[in-house]
């Protein structure tokens, strides 16, 4: 009985007639033409992706296993050579202080930036003129090219002639030596960066505050919550899509900063400052190495994706979207 059934909805839908076929005709060619329609205006985004990420990124593993020097007007595959130098030789190739390095600055920079964004966020959430006005004043560096805050900040932690070592004397203190000391250069990038990126993760936090139900804080209210206990149990979980995309791009940015560097340290004293990204720079145009330097952007590549992915998943089972 259900066999006979199933069969009568099936001729119950099939074409009747040789008007209803030639209708079911005409919409599968309107649908086929519509939908490739739809390919061919993607197809220049498609393309624009191949050519501007995929192919240099085929073109780079195929250079780490060359013997390509920039001096030199030819290059041959030499196999796993260069992959083979990476691993032998990481107590003196100063790759492992590199990542070190950047490490370093992007927890610093991350956790800063992203704990102090929230706090202001918090402290900047009232509606008047006044706060308005300081909200514009602290978001106002990230229109701020960074090669010109370098340039500005170079000046004021010079430690001769630098308005930060100026104040401190004018207090008692000694100077201190901001950008040429190892112990001190890489946390001073650290604070230019902060600078630059504090009024916008607090922009960001703020407009989710925003966004949040003043239902939850009523009922909270009604129970008997403080002011502690309404922010953990309600604001940070409401905020967790919001902390997840800022972690992300801030941890991704701060992993591939350059400028900065390049302008206020050039990777100095000594190697304190190298980060990844001007290492290969100084293996690139310095040394003429693209070979090698191919084979360490790889590695460099590889852990940004792994980094990416997990984080990713933890995302997606901690973060919190009912707001």
């Amino acid at each position: 009985m259900q066999g006979r059934k199933a069969l009568r909805q099936l001729l119950s839908l099939a074409p009747s007639s040789k008007y209803d076929m030639e209708k079911s005709v005409a919409l599968k060619k309107k649908f086929s033409k519509d939908r490739l329609c739809e390919f061919l205006c993607v197809v220049p985004a498609l393309a624009a992706i191949l050519l501007l990420y995929h192919y240099p990124l085929t073109q780079l593993v195929r250079y780490s296993f060359t013997d390509w020097n920039m001096l030199k007007k030819t290059y041959r595959f030499v196999g796993w050579k260069n992959w083979k130098w990476l691993f032998t030789t990481l107590d003196t190739n100063g790759i492992v202080n590199s990542f070190n390095v950047t490490i370093i600055y992007t927890v610093c920079s991350v956790a800063s930036v992203m704990v102090l964004g929230l706090f202001l966020s918090l402290l900047m959430s009232r509606k008047t003129r006044f706060f308005s006005f300081m909200r514009s004043v602290l978001f106002m560096p990230r229109y701020i090219a960074m090669s010109s805050i370098a340039i500005i900040f170079l000046w004021i932690l010079d430690e001769n002639m630098g308005v930060a070592n100026y104040l401190l004397r004018l207090w008692g203190a000694k100077p201190v030596p901001w950008i040429s000391s190892p112990n001190w250069a890489i946390f001073s990038l650290c604070m230019v960066n902060i600078w630059k990126n504090l009024g916008y993760n607090m922009m960001i936090y703020l407009s989710a505050m925003q966004g949040i139900s003043k239902d939850y804080y009523e009922a909270a209210a009604l129970d008997g919550a403080g002011v502690v206990v309404i922010f953990r149990k309600i604001t940070l979980p409401l905020l967790s899509p919001t902390t997840a995309f800022l972690l992300v791009t801030q941890f991704i940015g701060s992993m591939k900063v350059f400028n900065i560097i390049d302008i206020m340290t050039s990777g100095g004293p000594g190697e304190a400052t190298q980060v990844v990204t001007y290492k290969l720079y100084d293996m690139i145009f310095v040394q003429y190495r693209i070979d090698r330097a191919s084979t360490v952007a790889l590695v460099f590549f590889f852990l940004l994706m792994v980094v990416t992915i997990l984080t990713m998943r933890w995302n997606g089972r901690k973060v919190n979207y009912d707001a």
